[in-house]
Formats: C-alpha cells, structure tokens, sequence
C-alpha cells in the first residue's frame, strides 16, 4: 500500500519560500575548504547546520577531526552527525552530504556575486555550492521540517553525516566513519545509506544512480639538464625531456580512446545481457552529449556505446605537463624537467595494483625504446576504487517509487564516469547498500563559474527525499 504523502507535499510547497531562504543562508557562507583563509568559514557552515538541526529537534554532535596533515596548525573542519528518531521498531537511513564548496571568485566568470543566491525568472538559482552540495543537505533538513509542521513523523530514524573536507579530499573522514561504524559507533545501527551528491542525466527525466568508475592518477617526469636550457645554443646538441615526454605520452591511448596498456582492457568484467538491457532504456540522445561536450568529436555514433564508454569501460586521459611553457606568446625554452599527468578510470572487475604494475611495465618498456639518455619515474598520485551496487536492492528499489511518485516517471538507472570514493567507504565500514538519490541535474554546473540548482529540482527534491523515506521505510527487503 502506498504511503499517504499528500500532507507533507502540500506542506513542502507551503514552506518553499522558507527553503529558498535556508538555501540562500547556506549559499552567503563561503565555505571553501581547499583555502586555509576561509578555513573559519568553513566552520561558520558547520555551526549554521548544528543550529538549523537542533531546531528541528534532532541529536547533533559537532565532532573534531584533529590537525590537518601537513598543516598542523589547522583544525579540520568537524564532521555533523545527528540522530533524528530512535525507535527501535523503525528501520534506520544513514544520509551524507557535505558543507564545503569549490573556490569562487567574480574573477572566474561568475557574473554576480558567487555567495548570494540570485533567481532568474525561470527559477535557476545561481550560487556557489547550490546544488554541489548545499542544496540536497538543506534538502533532508526540509524534510524534516515539513514533516513536523504537517504533523507527520518520520517513517524511519534518520542518522545524518554531513562532512567539511569533500572538495579537498575528505581528509580524516574515512577512518570516522569505519570507527562510527563498529558496534556502538554512531553509525551502527543503519539499515542503508543514501548520498546525494549526483546529477540527473539529463534535465527533465530523474534518476538513480548505481555505479562509479574509479581514478588511478600517474605523473610521469622526464629529467635531464640541470636546468632550462636556451634552444639557440642547445637546441639538437642535446636529448631534450619534453620530446621524450610526449612521444611516451603520445604510446598511452589512441584516437578513438583505446588504451594500449597491454593487460588493461583484459581486467574489464564482461558485459551481461541483464546489464545490456539497461541502456536501451535510458532517456539520452546524441543530441545530450553533444549539447553537454559542446562538440560532435564524439567517438561512437550511438547512446548506448557512448553510455558504455562513460560508465563501464575504462578510460585513459592525459590532464596537462608542469614544467612546460604555458603562457601565450612565445618562449624558446628547453625545459629541464617537464612531469606529465595522466590517469585511468578504472571499472569492475579492475585491480588498483594490477593496474599500477601494467602502466608501470608498459611505460619502462617504451621509454627503454626511446634509447634516451634522460632520467624517467612513473609514479602513482592517488587512487580510488570503482563502485558499483544492485539497482534490484531494496533500497533502490524504495527510491524509484519515491522518484515515480513525486515526478510521475520511473527513473532512469544509471552509471557515472566519476568518482564518489565516500560511496565505498560507507558500503565498506557498514556493510550496508549505499544509494545514490541526485537532486541536481547535469546542466548545474558544479564547481564551474554560475553553479546553480533549479528551484524545481530543489522543492520537487525535498519532496522526493522525504517521499524515499516513506517508501524505505515498508519496503519489502528481497535483495
């Protein structure tokens, strides 16, 4: 039987204006976690929420994370965690979100004031950190309130996380919640998480999101002068690191995106005629990518390989050379060192060390061709594991009625070509399904210049959050 929501609707679109204003509190914070200077701010946003929480008459701890490596002299920001319900008889949600943003300035392109939430009249809502990820964190505290001012419990307990470090690599976080996550811990009582910190597809079609591709990123450097050298007196006398540079470069990855790393392509988990199925469903077009790219350089001619490149084949891309001229105008330098920057998106059924031995091997045999004199290192920056989870699990299954109740479609399910290491660690530590539940959609613009959330996303979202929890709550646990 579906659960009785047009109560907490009606009051979702009552309060919707107090919601916009929440949102625009939250957005006036700048909360830039990679900026020491700001670093104040960032815990400005972190009290806001403890505030906002309490109000609402949730449990809210405000929990220190220590020094952060390499600049022992700042505090990382705290983690907020809260409880809101503690029946036993209820299941339990754990939700994540984070309270920090990217860098902003007027300089980037922003034509407004990146921390004032400005509305055009077709209810875009431009600020920075809208929809990455302020707009879904005030979204659970919407639901909670409309719940309360419609008169409504909350069909579950609901444990929040909400994090001050995401932009800057979630620093401390992982060893917190695997300890929250052990008996006792805060965590511990979960049934299932949901993030929302994912974008729709598209623009109008919802969608739930049940895999991430990984990131295995390399600097490759190539030495040898003891300095930078002038072309006029040393050019052709001497082996110079940047034609070694890019010619290695140039051996990783074909035209059409084939990785030439012997072994590579051999660690991808065949594709299964159930997984196929899904994509002929998906409401894309070509027309999507080429909007979204703003080329049609695309490399195949149809949505679903193209939908099979972005989310279940590994990728190799080249990001940039440091050492090298970069300016405009012209410089006749021979660099001493120049360090190339690549990574590989990696997917099932990928082995982060496996990979990290062929790129390694594969490097050393075709620098070795070279027969250069130069010095050369591979070495591996970061890493972050692949995700991906049962689109038939309860909890999935739950939110899709929630998306086909509030916006009348069922959602598309979908991959993505990025990164949510969070996701891992919360299905690690506690062994629990993790969801992915977007509000935004792809035209947000997150971390870019005139980030927005559209207003229909953010009031038709919250209504999508607090109808998740209602079907999650009954849901029948088959998976």
């Amino acid at each position: 039987m579906a659960p009785q929501l047009d109560g907490y609707f009606k009051q979702v679109d009552k309060l919707s204006e107090s919601f916009i204003d929440r949102l625009r509190k939250a957005v006036a914070i700048p909360s830039i976690s990679a900026d020491a200077e700001r670093r104040k701010d960032v815990v400005k946003m972190s009290d806001f929420l403890v505030s906002e929480l309490t109000a609402l008459g949730a449990h809210v701890e405000s929990r220190p994370l220590g020094p952060q490596p390499g600049k022992e002299n700042l505090e990382l920001p705290p983690v907020i965690v809260a409880r809101h319900g503690s029946d036993p008889k209820k299941r339990t949600i754990l939700v994540y979100g984070h309270y920090d943003v990217q860098p902003a300035n007027i300089e980037d392109g922003w034509p407004q004031d990146p921390f004032k939430l400005t509305i055009d009249k077709n209810g875009r809502m431009y600020g920075r950190g809208s929809s990455d990820d302020k707009g879904p964190v005030v979204g659970w505290l919407n639901a909670i309130q409309a719940h309360r001012e419609a008169g409504l419990e909350l069909p579950i307990n609901l444990l929040m996380c909400f994090e001050g470090m995401e932009e800057y690599g979630s620093e401390g976080l992982d060893d917190f919640i695997e300890k929250e996550a052990k008996p006792g811990g805060f965590f511990a009582q979960a049934d299932a998480c949901c993030i929302s910190d994912n974008y729709w597809l598209g623009t109008e079609k919802p969608c739930l999101a049940y895999g991430l591709r990984g990131c295995n990123y390399y600097s490759l450097s190539i030495s040898g002068p003891g300095q930078d050298l002038h072309s006029g007196i040393f050019g052709g006398a001497i082996q110079e690191p940047m034609t070694d540079l890019v010619r290695l470069l140039g051996t990783l990855v074909d035209t059409d995106g084939n990785i030439k790393i012997p072994g590579i392509n051999e660690m991808v988990a065949p594709m299964t005629e159930d997984e196929k199925s899904i994509y002929g469903n998906i409401d894309y077009t070509m027309a999507d990518f080429h909007e979204a790219s703003g080329s049609k350089t695309h490399i195949h001619d149809n949505k679903e390989r193209t939908l099979m490149a972005r989310w279940r084949y590994p990728s190799l891309s080249v990001h940039g050379i440091e050492g090298a001229f970069s300016q405009s105008g012209a410089k006749t330098v021979i660099p001493g060192k120049v360090i190339g920057k690549f990574s590989i998106r990696t997917v099932p059924d990928m082995e982060s060390d496996k990979v990290d031995s062929a790129v390694y091997k594969y490097v050393k045999d075709e620098f070795a061709k070279l027969g250069s004199k130069n010095t050369m290192k591979i070495e591996l920056q970061h890493s972050g594991n692949w995700w991906v989870a049962s689109p038939k699990h309860w909890n999935y299954t739950a939110a899709g009625r929630a998306v086909e109740r509030v916006f009348g479609v069922k959602p598309d399910l979908t991959r993505e070509g990025g990164s949510i290491p969070v996701t891992l660690t919360f299905e690690k530590a506690t062994g629990k399904n993790v969801l992915l539940l977007p509000m935004g959609s792809s035209t947000d613009a997150a971390h870019s210049a005139n980030e927005k959330l559209d207003r229909r996303n953010y009031i038709e979202g919250t209504k999508c959050l607090g109808a998740y929890l209602h079907y999650v709550a009954k849901e029948e646990m088959k998976a």
